[in-house]
């Protein structure tokens, strides 16, 4: 591990905003990282980890404390057990697009729609990145991570992290600390051996944004290649000459509300339902069982809501900016803040505010931030 001068965040982040810390540690082996974070937390100084720094927003004051850069890269191929398929293990710091690149080079299935997510694969868990229709928990097998609590490393399965719609066990939520603090090492996934020609794709979501009939076939590269598009259609693909670039994706997360409170809202707002938990398994001892089982209770499923709906139709649309401010909603996406040139941290949250002033006031609802926020309240 090397102690590096402390570069301002702003630099490091993909919304350009956050000063330079008090230490700033560069970990280029997994080892390093190891040292390095075993060090910070048994002197007791805060340490911020960062990776590709595009789900971060980090305010103006400096972080009085160590930021650990995880520059680890590598992927390894393994066997699986199940025939037609193989495992890709990739280290903490290694570029998610570049791995999703990678499979797809290699003919195998499981992540090209999630192509240009921006970030780094150690982050891929934690909030459980996913693209029309794909998620990370679904050719997630294990992680290997660094408890904070101990300073031991361990190999986690995937059932073992919590993993939901953009959380998991690890995550840090605006408003609460993670249930278990730890860091990601490695990520090993478990992927089709598809090869290159073309093919059926599976999943609804993924065929209507690609305009695909349900009959449609096409190879990975090519549904790699309609993604990229579409996501720097969106000003989601990272690229220095267009400001719209210059967020943290999606700021606010899509709402999980009840159903009956989803039926307050106009009927033309998009929602899916939520697929609920299955009821735990219902234990009836031999000896006491008198030949009746009571039924379920009966349950409506929890709605997921549109965030850029609610925000566009409580009359902020897209390219909205407060006055003098160098803070606005991406021309392209309205869930995405963005730094237009030299935006505070304070113009970034003041914007925030706003906006879920207005979606409260005219739905409601309180939109959640889905970045990790450092020194920075809402």
């Amino acid at each position: 591990m090397v102690d590096i001068e402390p570069i301002p965040l702003a630099q490091l982040t993909t919304l350009r905003a956050g000063a330079a810390p008090a230490r700033m540690i560069d970990a280029h082996t997994t080892d390093e990282l190891v040292s390095a974070l075993r060090e910070a937390w048994s002197d007791g100084h805060p340490v911020l980890v960062l990776g590709g720094g595009s789900n971060l927003f980090v305010g103006d004051e400096s972080f009085d404390g160590i930021v650990v850069r995880v520059l680890t890269s590598g992927i390894e191929r393994m066997p699986s057990l199940r025939p037609g398929y193989v495992r890709l293990r990739a280290e903490a710091g290694h570029d998610w697009d570049a791995l999703v690149a990678y499979a797809v080079l290699e003919g195998l299935g499981g992540i090209e729609a999630m192509s240009g997510i921006p970030g780094t694969v150690g982050a891929a868990p934690v909030q459980n990145i996913g693209a029309y229709g794909q998620e990370i928990v679904q050719t997630l097998v294990e992680v290997d991570l660094i408890d904070e609590s101990t300073g031991e490393v361990s190999t986690v399965p995937a059932d073992e992290l919590g993993l939901g719609f953009r959380t998991s066990v690890l995550k840090n939520h605006y408003g609460s600390v993670p249930e278990r603090s730890a860091v990601i090492l490695s990520v090993t996934l478990e992927l089709a051996v598809v090869g290159h020609a073309e093919r059926p794709v599976v999943g609804e979501q993924l065929r209507t944004a690609l305009g695909l009939e349900p009959e449609a076939s096409v190879s990975l590269g090519w549904v790699r290649e309609q993604v990229l598009a579409t996501r720097r259609r969106k000003g989601m693909v990272l690229d220095p000459d267009d400001p719209d670039t210059y967020s943290a994706g999606s700021f606010f997360q899509n709402a999980i509300v009840s159903a009956s409170f989803a039926r307050t809202l106009p009927p033309e707002c998009p929602r899916w339902p939520v697929t609920p938990d299955l009821d735990p398994v219902l234990v009836i001892p031999l000896a006491s069982y008198e030949g009746y089982v009571p039924p379920r209770a009966s349950r409506e499923s929890e709605v997921k809501v549109s965030a850029a709906w609610l925000i566009e139709h409580s009359g902020l649309r897209k390219g909205f900016k407060l006055p003098r401010s160098r803070a606005a909603l991406s021309t392209k996406h309205a869930l995405a803040l963005t730094n237009r040139g030299g935006a505070s941290a304070a113009e970034l949250a003041q914007l925030a505010r706003f906006i879920q002033g207005r979606v409260q006031s005219e739905f409601g609802l309180i939109l959640q931030p889905e970045p990790v926020l450092v020194g920075v309240e809402l």
